[in-house]
């Protein structure tokens, strides 16, 4: 017995060695698999390995001779019948090789390599649906692929590197794997390189267009790249595939409201909230879509049906907060200062809660308190962001390097002639939406929101891949010519056409940040009106660390950042009313609170609008507001927050700090 045994013995050795040899070593993996063949002819496993190292090798003829063999000794075999095909499809002889593959998952159904390669020789062979049915199958197959489980285990455990390696390694080797390519689009987005991760989507989907989740997370990163048209199209194509499917829905109901359409946005999460009624997340998109639309009762009913769901949902008390009006009771209160005791609250959770709380400690005269929730939610907010003040200064030190006077006189005629964009610009809380509320009461004139289409053309003009990278904007623009700039003014009013619902000639575009960019809009567009809304730079600056932004503003979670950002921009717009004079007009808040009639008179002769009424009852206009100030612009002006910071100075010292010069500088900038 045991001299039987010992050539089996031995054999399964050679086996285990010659496998182990087919990556590093196939040429050695292809001998050792010969000798085994000349002890046990015909020997299944040794003509495998043979097989595969011949392929490995290039020899696709000898893969094919041994193969053929094999599947005609082994009939049952899936694995021979599925290597066959494999190998007749690197030898160019598509139709065979579908043969051979059908036949393997025809005797064995979970073969995620047989499905993949039968979808790319179907898609060679002209056969676009057969294709999509067989990468659907590879899919299904997928699931339980040892070489994609560690890469979603890594997913799932936000070990982004790691993930990253194990797909890209992958996909060396399958590039074709659909599942595979969709979990690196997601490792590019996990990382915010969208641009990445929408190319490979939009590969995933040529190759299985029938792939919905690949669809969905296709949606999803156009609507992160400001794409909403494109997100609509692939949305609608997922709707026709299942029309009921809250996921889309509540994409398509999100993108409505990104462009404006509240109206149909409302009606889409209604009615998904009325068949799926247990969705806290939802309940807070509807109140936030509620409270832009200017229906403040029904948002903070929204708002109270997300917190009954989960008492825990920081984000839901700051969302009744952030509607400024709001005044929290003395139990909601508690109950908020008891949910900051619950050890398990995740930290984006904490910081909402405190942002909220801090709201309802100053509206209750409690400043101190308020401040120290202020500043806890800050500080966990700061942590969690990279946001780096020098890097501000240093894109104001170049930009003022590069925008000179000769400079834009040399391009003087060049840029889109289009009037239409009027450009808000400064720091949030300022009142520029108060301004845009004046001036979209004009017959004339469209308001829209913050807008980030200037920063994503200056994104693109940095040529910047990664945060890490340096980037080549605003030096750039002096290589721009005449026909680029046209372009780039061009582009800009295509991309916002899809905001505007009216045929007004003008539209505001209020995005505050894009005072960064007023070389870029100079350029590009310079018939555009540039207004900048200035405020008391304590009052603006503690009313922003006040504040929790959904997205951006990320300077914001500190007295410092936040001193230094005001200090950057102070500086900024006085070197352009000094390289153009009159270009740019300021409203200062305090003035337009003193003397409304005047202020919004001259703002409207800068703007070359006649006056109208109705901009000094701008209260009255029921249009959709979406920012901190919506409830409050629906509002006669009031003076009771112009010092409302001073409540707070004794712990502002930081903030005048780093706001130096900035914080007793001459405030009767020109109006144009």
């Amino acid at each position: 017995m045991t001299r039987a045994a010992e050539p089996t013995g031995t054999i399964e050795a050679a086996l285990t060695h010659a496998a182990r040899l087919l990556r590093s070593d196939p040429a050695l993996a292809a001998v050792q698999a010969l000798e085994i063949l000349s002890v046990a002819p015909d020997h299944p496993t040794a003509t495998l390995v043979l097989a595969r190292a011949r392929r490995a090798l290039g020899d696709t003829g000898g893969a094919l001779d041994a193969l053929r063999r094999l599947a005609a000794l082994q009939p049952q075999s899936a694995t021979a019948h599925c290597e066959l095909g494999l190998s007749l499809g690197e030898s160019g002889r598509h139709a065979a090789a579908v043969a051979e593959l059908r036949h393997a998952v025809a005797l064995k159904p979970g073969m995620p390599d047989a499905w993949r390669a039968i979808g790319d020789h179907l898609t060679i062979l002209g056969d676009p649906a057969g294709a999509d049915a067989a990468y659907a199958e590879h899919l299904k197959t997928s699931t339980n692929d040892p070489r994609l489980v560690a890469a979603g285990a890594a997913l799932c455990e936000n070990c982004i590197p790691a993930a990253e390696l194990l797909l890209r390694e992958h996909l060396k080797r399958y590039p074709t794997d659909v599942a595979a390519i969709r979990m690196f689009a997601e490792v590019a987005a996990r990382l915010g390189r969208y641009q990445d991760a929408e190319n490979l989507l939009a590969r995933c989907l040529e190759l299985a267009p029938s792939f919905q989740g690949a669809r969905h997370n296709y949606a999803i990163v156009l609507h992160r790249q400001n794409k909403p048209a494109a997100a609509l199209q692939q949305i609608e194509t997922l709707l026709r595939h299942d029309s009921r499917h809250p996921g889309y829905r509540n994409l398509q109901a999100v993108v409505l409201a990104r462009i404006g359409d509240y109206r149909e946005s409302i009606e889409i999460y209604a009615d998904v909230l009325s068949a799926h009624p247990q969705q806290p997340a939802i309940w807070m998109s509807y109140g936030h879509a509620l409270a832009t639309a200017g229906r403040e009762n029904d948002s903070v009913a929204a708002y109270r049906r997300c917190i009954a769901l989960a008492p825990h949902f920081g984000e839901a008390y700051w969302s009744l907060a952030n509607l400024k009006t709001f005044r929290f009771s003395e139990a909601e209160v508690r109950t908020m200062l008891d949910q900051l005791e619950t050890a398990k609250l995740t930290d984006e959770d904490r910081f909402h809660f405190d942002f909220a709380l801090g709201k309802a400690l100053e509206d209750a005269g409690r400043f101190e308190r308020s401040f120290g929730h202020y500043a806890k939610g800050n500080e966990l907010r700061r942590a969690a962001l990279d946001y780096d003040a020098a890097a501000t200064s240093a894109h104001v030190r170049r930009s003022k390097a590069v925008l000179t006077k000769a400079f834009f006189a040399q391009r003087d005629g060049m840029g889109a002639p289009a009037p239409d964009p009027i450009f808000i610009v400064g720091l949030p809380r300022a009142g520029s939406t108060l301004i845009e509320q004046i001036l979209a009461s004009h017959s004339a004139v469209e308001g829209t929101m913050e807008l980030p289409d200037i920063i994503a053309l200056a994104r693109r003009l940095s040529g910047k891949k990664t945060s890490g990278d340096a980037s080549e904007y605003p030096e750039v623009l002096a290589d721009l010519g005449a026909d680029d700039l046209r372009a780039l003014g061009e582009e800009y009013i295509q991309r916002t056409r899809i905001q505007r619902k009216t045929d007004k000639p003008y539209f505001i575009d209020k995005m505050p940040n894009n005072f960064l960019h007023i070389g870029l809009i100079r350029l590009a567009l310079p018939n555009a009106k540039l207004i900048d809304a200035r405020r008391h730079p304590m009052a603006c600056c503690f009313s922003g660390f006040k504040q929790h932004f959904a997205k951006g503003q990320v300077y914001t979670y500190s007295l410092q950042d936040i001193g230094w950002y005001y200090r950057d921009y102070v500086d900024l717009m006085d070197h352009v009313d000094h390289v153009l004079p009159g270009v740019v007009h300021r409203v200062h808040y305090e003035r337009m609170i003193e003397d409304t009639p005047g202020e919004v008179a001259r703002l409207l002769d800068y703007c070359g609008l006649p006056f109208e009424e109705s901009c000094l009852r701008f209260y009255d206009n029921g249009r959709a507001v979406r920012t901190a100030s919506a409830q409050q612009v629906r509002q006669p002006i009031f003076r009771q927050g112009l010092a409302h910071w001073r409540n707070f100075e004794p712990w502002l010292g930081p903030l005048k700090a780093a706001l130096g010069p900035a914080l007793t500088a001459d405030e009767t900038g020109p109006h144009g």
